[in-house]
């Protein structure tokens, strides 16, 4: 299917792993010139020499969404270096799962400081050149999390469910400039930093468990439908949240 992305400007924040490497790759075969924003700067170089590679157009850059000054300074590189923004998938996140007694306030505000203050960064950055155009796509990587259901993460599901109100409150704001805010909440995605995680097999039982797909989640899987909100197909869809979660909710 053609999502109609050729030549768009897309922001992938998190891009050099993951999820966000997928959502990177798939964009760029789509037709995308991707920049991929990461904090670390290796990671990044490495998937967009991967995309170049492939044929695609991408440019690495180096920074912290939890840093006004680094999201600013990004943003004003990628201007610099496409002519404009069309897309932005704020896809930077992280969990640190603790029983609630343990959580320190390094682990809370960690979270919330990628996870949320990320997310409104990112978006008060984009949105002058968005609104200056008249178009843009903005898709926020939210996690089931929000629902509830999930021990050891009280605050990734606080960040999470303060994404998904934020997406709404944004779809609303900016709509009217051409712009729609939509957000995809995966539920177990299978990815290597998952994988490293001591508990990984609790997870992934509780995962099975709970879903009407058997199968394991994996990153394409979280692309595709953030390629689709990303496209101009689909511009009479705002303020909604995608769950690509093999049919688990609770």
């Amino acid at each position: 299917m053609d999502l109609h992305l050729a030549n768009h400007v897309a922001i992938v924040t998190g891009g050099g792993e993951g999820i966000g490497r997928a959502i990177a790759e798939l964009l760029a075969e789509e037709g995308c010139r991707i920049a991929v924003l990461d904090r670390m700067g290796d990671k990044a170089e490495a998937v967009a020499s991967a995309i170049r590679e492939s044929g695609g157009s991408a440019q690495a850059f180096l920074a912290d969404v939890a840093s006004r000054e680094s999201v600013t300074s990004a943003v004003h590189d990628v201007v610099e270096a496409f002519g404009s923004i069309n897309v932005l998938v704020n896809n930077a996140g992280f969990s640190r799962d603790r029983p609630l007694i343990e959580m320190t306030d390094d682990d809370w505000d960690s979270v919330m400081n990628t996870c949320l203050r990320g997310v409104f960064l990112c978006c008060q950055a984009v949105a002058p050149t968005m609104i200056e155009h008249r178009y843009g796509r903005i898709v926020n990587i939210a996690s089931r999390s929000y629902l509830g259901g999930e021990p050891m993460k009280s605050g990734y599901s606080a960040a999470k469910g303060g994404v998904v109100s934020m997406t709404r409150a944004l779809a609303y704001e900016l709509g009217p400039h051409g712009i729609t805010v939509n957000a995809v909440a995966p539920g177990f995605v299978e990815t290597a930093r998952l994988k490293a995680l001591p508990h990984f097999p609790d997870i992934e039982q509780r995962g099975r468990a709970g879903r009407i797909t058997k199968r394991n989640g994996l990153p394409i899987d979280q692309a595709r439908g953030v390629a689709f909100l990303a496209s101009p197909e689909s511009d009479y869809i705002t303020g909604e949240i995608m769950h690509v979660t093999g049919g688990r909710y609770g």
